[in-house]
């Protein structure tokens, strides 16, 4: 049986369990033929089930990134996108798979930043995780991406700093952490009190953070 078949839309429902289920299914089965039938889906006629196939993708990638890492370059052009959710989906499928596809997002850096600029709100939160994952990685991926992590807390809405530190954390080091700092500090004084308790925690990690090995 097509396990296209088993998505929502086959199923005459417009909630994501089935998309969901199938995602778990296919993770737990290490079913690279089924993930490729969906892969493949993403340029399906129909907008609907597009949508469930990239849900079903990026649900993998928070399982098993490894599973489906090989799509990169599917979820790259996903960016270019017409259809809003295609492009927002497209980037929170790379953040699934940027620690292990970490070189492809440094290759793709500038593509990627543009996007992150001109797109939706979603689609800035995951792309902020792919880079912060990305720069973990390597010393010259950190020196690349990090001036760009550093210009968004710079210049994000306030109301982005608490979600978007809490991402870009993972990505520092001996050699930004104070710059990082900083930049938090300054932006202390547009937080509300819920904020600001998690930017202090935020602080606190970074104060601990190493230089790479």
């Amino acid at each position: 049986m097509s396990v296209l078949k088993k998505i929502s839309y086959y199923q005459n429902r417009s909630d994501e369990i089935p998309n969901q289920e199938l995602a778990k299914e296919l993770a737990l089965e290490n079913n690279k033929v089924g993930i490729k039938e969906i892969a493949e889906n993403l340029w399906n006629e129909n907008s609907k089930i597009q949508a469930n196939c990239i849900k079903i993708l990026y649900e993998i990638g928070y399982l098993k990134p490894e599973l489906v890492a090989d799509y990169a370059e599917e979820y790259l052009q996903l960016l270019h996108s017409k259809n809003n959710r295609m492009g927002w989906s497209g980037m929170t499928a790379l953040s699934t798979i940027s620690e292990v596809k970490a070189d492809y997002i440094f290759c793709h850096f500038e593509e990627i930043k543009t996007a992150i600029k001109k797109g939706s709100v979603i689609t800035k939160d995951a792309g902020i995780l792919a880079f912060a994952n990305a720069a973990a990685q390597k010393e010259e991926y950190s020196k690349t991406i990090s001036p760009f992590l550093i210009e968004h807390l710079t210049n994000c809405r306030p109301k982005d700093v608490p979600q978007h530190s809490e991402k870009i954390v993972i990505a520092i080091n001996d050699d930004n952490k104070k710059l990082f700092v900083k930049i938090l500090k300054d932006r202390f004084e547009y937080l509300n009190d819920c904020a600001k308790k998690r930017v202090e925690k935020v602080i606190m990690t970074i104060k601990r953070k190493k230089k790479f090995i």
